[in-house]
């Protein structure tokens, strides 16, 4: 059976056109409005590179990088290590693992706006948490209301919600750690620990780095974490907003300036991007070792 060259392209034309539509079109139309002061109400003229220049003067802005930073440097190694624990502990064929990882997974599947109710509810002044801590003797902690304490809360959601998520990556990776390096030993004596560190470790090395910048990535563009525990403020006087809640909160509502929020999406875009990279050359150099 013969068929015509463009036949292929046939079937590939509605996916290609929902990706142009709702991805690649945006990115270039961001691009393009980050030079401009359009507005929400309409296109702006052409301005240079004036948004970038007000970018560098805004101290909101290098505000919300340093949170987005402090964010990613908070949850990276958490999320790099726990997992890979659970994961550990996950692999073991025992009565009731499916248990263990459905506990562990469901946190991934969950609603961000459920997510964000329940922790609310438990670490509000009158959560959960401050009513235990208050029948014990002790006094309210300010989760939700202290700009330091809503990054760390924020940081412990971030870290709940994706154990289970980088749970199975590190399943599939030490499904094939071969078996016959663990076999190989224990013949020379080395116990658990031993083993750990000088056979599964080295083994997974490749994932750990591909998991670390999963998570940086998304560590700097959290969003949903710090709006819901923060009601959309942003925590006192917005001191504990991140970069995409600071884009979020620019480009938003009539009087939001487009263009302004543009330049920062695209200063955002430049620095995943360079997460990314880096992330890359550390594969290369692993393979190469």
């Amino acid at each position: 059976m013969t068929h015509r060259p463009y036949t292929p392209w046939l079937f590939l034309l509605p996916g290609l056109a929902v990706c142009v539509m709702f991805t690649i079109f945006p990115f270039l139309n961001m691009i393009v409005l980050a030079f401009t002061d359009a507005s929400a109400l309409g296109g702006g003229q052409f301005t240079g590179v004036d948004n970038f220049v007000r970018m560098a003067q805004d101290p909101k802005f290098w505000l919300a990088a340093r949170n987005s930073l402090l964010y990613m440097a908070g949850v990276v190694p958490p999320l790099v290590l726990l997992p890979l624990l659970v994961a550990m502990l996950a692999q073991k064929v025992v009565p009731g693992i499916g248990i263990f990882r459905t506990a562990f997974f469901t946190p991934v599947i969950a609603s961000a706006v459920v997510v964000g109710l329940i922790w609310t509810w438990l670490l509000d002044s009158r959560g959960l948490v401050n009513s235990v801590v208050e029948a014990l003797g002790g006094t309210r902690i300010p989760f939700l209301t202290d700009s330091t304490l809503l990054l760390v809360s924020s940081m412990v959601v971030t870290v709940w919600r994706g154990l289970g998520y980088y749970m199975v990556i590190y399943l599939a990776a030490l499904a094939n750690v071969p078996k016959d390096l663990h076999e190989a030993a224990m013949v020379d004596g080395a116990g658990p620990v031993r083993r750990f560190w000088s056979v599964t470790v080295p083994a997974l090395r490749p994932t750990m780095v591909l998991i670390a910048a999963l998570s940086a990535v998304n560590g700097f563009r959290v969003f949903s974490e710090i709006y819901l525990l923060s009601g959309g403020t942003g925590g006192p006087g917005g001191a504990s907003t991140t970069m995409v809640l600071l884009i979020q909160s620019v480009g938003r509502g009539l009087t939001g300036e487009v263009g302004y929020a543009s330049a920062l999406s695209f200063v955002l875009f430049v620095i995943l991007l360079g997460l990314l990279l880096i992330t890359l050359e550390l594969n290369r150099r692993e393979d190469q070792l």
